[in-house]
């Protein structure tokens, strides 16, 4: 397989990460359409690149993290990566690596949309076995409520 590691994709979600890691805002919104979603496991999604950025100024600083891309695969327009978080949990202080995965959607290259997979020790709760209020059956996605 031809190696996707110089795909315009990479260079735009590195360059989301490093805002992320470092607070910047002008950064991160420069990777956004006006309005990218980000779906999350843990918690409602964060709608509108202002409300993003934002969200990540604020998250970031607290826990100490910063992102890496591990690794991409791109088939337009969108891609997967695999993703390292370095961070400190509020709970413990102990500072540890996250892992997970994120799927992108792009418009324009430009991030459209971030779904957010990672399971992480200290938000376990049935609740966050799937993305909080993704469209799954609209999307087709099988939808299977157990009880």
């Amino acid at each position: 397989m031809k190696s996707q590691n110089q795909h315009w994709y990479r260079k735009i979600i590195q360059q989301y990460y490093h805002g992320c890691s470092t607070a910047d805002f002008d950064l991160m919104m420069s990777t956004f359409v006006p309005d990218v979603v980000h779906y999350f496991v843990d918690h409602s999604p964060v709608r509108g690149a202002a409300a993003l950025a934002n969200y990540w100024v604020k998250v970031g600083p607290k826990t100490q993290a910063s992102w890496t891309l591990d690794h991409i695969l791109v088939q337009e327009p969108e891609a997967v990566i695999e993703w390292s978080m370095p961070w400190t949990p509020p709970q413990d202080q102990k500072r540890q690596v996250l892992r997970g995965t994120e799927w992108y959607l792009f418009k324009d290259d430009k991030i459209a949309e971030i779904r957010s997979y990672h399971n992480n020790y200290y938000l376990h709760d049935p609740k966050n076995l799937e993305l909080w209020d993704f469209p799954y059956e609209a999307r087709g996605y099988l939808r299977q409520i157990l009880k």
